[in-house]
This record gives structure tokens, C-alpha cells and sequence, in this order.
């Protein structure tokens, strides 16, 4: 074993460079990719080790990395596209959910599209307009796409991997906001869970936290404050936006009778109200309490120095466990 500490930028960079290494098919493509490595630096010196063959400096035209990258998908290669912000792909929403994931379905699985669209998401960073969004629930929806997103750099150098593997076109969120957070990295194992699984990342009795992306170490805070007053709170790192692993939240569900999902997103027509729905029709009879939702407030994401009072804090997410447990 082979355990390493290092970021969850450096571990995606790690994951991009084994899975470079391991297929010559694998290409990265996107805006300053190469000699620059990335606004986040996320590729950095990957063009330099393996060449602008495969490292692509491309124009500054979302629409035409997806669509480039969707022709070389369809020809045998798994490009792995870098959009700089999340609030720049929406020139290339068309190709993505009218093109890339339909293709398998429109050829009754003849043609299949091995395509990874990675996107810095999510706020936390005081950027200024366009670069704070969370589209996630815009690809969730659309059918023939599979949305993951890491929240450790454990998952982030293993998910990545087993993303550019699959057959099916993956939406990779990277929560920006952690890039920098540290942790253990084993860099020879393999991965431990498949890429549609949850993870309980702290188990509990008394109500479940179920939540994504960088809101897991806000949801784990959440629950060590939890503790200290004599709860004990489940905590479920999704890993998997689509397909949702509705199985593991149903069983800690079943156990605490009470849930709370946590989103950055605004609530309304979120993620967390298709889980509310879900839960609430497979564990009616368990549950003590409603499914309540915690996450952005529905407006445009606000200016940086307000966007502390949008996403949700421990303090919030207590608030919603109170409510709960007082039902």
C-alpha cells in the first residue's frame, strides 16, 4: 500500500496521468489545458510528459471541445474535456444533452460516446459572475448521462479513473471550493466502491445527512457540533448524482427516521427534491418526520461578499436537524 497526502487537485491530476498512462485513447482537451495546466492547474505538466497529441490546448469555444470531443469519442478515442467554470458550459449544453447523451440510446446501444466532461462547480471561492453556478440538476435530468462528483481526494484520484473507463458519457463536477483540502490518497489500490455508490461517511443513529460535493465536510462539521449536544448524525456522501443510490439512503433512512438533504443548488426543483420524494414513498411508515431540504436560496448566485449567507453552513444544517427531531 502505498498512501500518499496530497489535494484533491493533485489527486485528480494523479488519476488523469494513470489513466493517460494506462490507454494511449485516453486525450485531454480543453481551454489552457497544456503549457498553462488549467485555471485550477488541474493538468498541469501532463502536456509536458505526454505531448500536445494528447494534451489539447483548444480555442475558447465550449461548443467546440464537446463537439470535437464527442467525434473522436464516436471514432474510439476517450477524450476527457476540461470546462474552465461551471458557468461556461452552458454554449456547449446542446451538444451535451441533444448529442453526446442520446447517441447510445438513439443507435439502441450500436454507437456508444466514452466521453468525460469535467467542471469546476459550486461556489465558496468569492469568484465573480458566472463562476459559482451548480448546473448539476440540468444533467441529472437528462436521461443518458451519468453525474458523479467527489468530495475526498481519496474518491477524486479513483473516480476520475473509473469515469474516463466507462463506455457512457460522464459529467465530472469538481467541487472547487475543496481542491485544496488534504487527505490520504493509496495510489496503488483500487477503487473500493463502484462509481454509482454512496459512501456513509459517518455512521449515526438519531437522523441522516445526505449531501455531495463540498458540502460533506460541511455536513461532517455539522455533525461533530451534532454531538456535542447528544445527537448522533448519519452523514452520506452521494458520490453519484445520476444514478442515485437510493438503497443506501433508504436503509440509513429506515434506521434514523429522520432525513435531511443538503444541497449548494437553490432548493426548488433541486436534487434533494427528487430524493425527498423518493425516500418519502419507499420509507413513508419509517419516517417520524418530513424530509427537509437545506441549500441556496432561490435567486441569482449573489455577489461574493454575500455568498457566506447563500450556502448552507453547519448552522443551517442543524437548524433543518432541529426541526426533525422536534417533529
Amino acid at each position: 500500500m502505498t498512501t500518499t497526502t496530497m489535494t484533491l487537485a493533485a489527486a485528480l491530476n494523479a488519476g488523469l496521468r494513470r489513466a493517460l498512462e494506462h490507454d494511449r485513447k485516453v486525450v485531454v482537451m480543453g481551454e489552457d489545458v497544456g503549457r498553462l495546466g488549467g485555471v485550477f492547474r488541474i493538468t498541469d505538466t501532463l502536456q509536458k510528459d505526454f505531448g500536445d497529441g494528447r494534451v489539447i490546448d483548444t480555442p475558447l469555444a465550449e461548443s467546440g471541445i464537446v463537439g470535437t470531443a464527442f467525434g473522436m469519442a464516436l471514432r474510439g478515442y476517450r477524450p476527457v474535456c476540461e470546462i474552465q467554470f461551471d458557468g461556461f458550459v452552458y454554449p456547449a449544453f446542446d451538444q451535451i444533452v441533444s448529442q453526446v447523451a442520446k447517441i447510445r440510446y438513439r443507435t439502441s446501444g450500436a454507437v456508444q460516446a466514452p466521453l468525460t466532461i469535467r467542471i469546476p462547480y459550486g461556489g465558496g471561492i468569492g469568484a465573480v459572475e458566472h463562476h459559482s453556478e451548480s448546473p448539476e440538476v440540468y444533467f441529472t435530468h437528462t436521461a443518458g448521462l451519468r453525474v458523479v462528483s467527489p468530495s475526498t481526494p481519496a474518491d477524486a484520484f479513483a473516480m476520475i479513473q473509473q469515469a474516463v473507463a466507462l463506455d457512457d458519457p460522464v459529467v465530472f463536477l469538481e467541487p472547487k471550493h475543496r481542491y485544496w483540502d488534504r487527505g490520504e490518497v493509496d495510489v496503488d489500490a483500487e477503487p473500493d466502491l463502484p462509481l454509482d455508490r454512496a459512501r456513509v461517511v459517518r455512521p449515526g443513529t438519531d437522523a441522516t445527512i445526505v449531501t455531495f460535493g463540498a458540502l460533506v465536510p460541511t455536513a461532517l462539521l455539522a455533525a461533530d457540533i451534532a454531538a456535542e449536544e447528544g445527537h448522533s448524525l448519519e452523514v452520506i456522501d452521494l458520490r453519484s448524482l445520476s444514478p442515485l443510490d437510493f438503497d443506501t439512503v433508504e436503509e440509513s433512512t429506515r434506521r434514523t427516521g429522520h432525513l435531511i438533504v443538503a444541497q449548494e443548488a437553490p432548493v426548488f426543483c433541486g436534487l434533494g427534491a427528487e430524493i425527498a420524494a423518493r425516500i418519502t414513498e419507499r420509507c413513508f411508515y419509517q419516517l417520524e418526520a418530513p424530509v427537509l431540504r437545506v441549500g441556496g436560496f432561490d435567486i441569482p448566485y449573489p455577489p461574493a461578499k454575500l455568498e457566506s449567507h447563500h450556502l448552507p453552513d453547519p448552522d443551517r444544517l442543524l437548524d433543518a436537524v432541529d426541526r426533525s427531531l422536534a417533529a
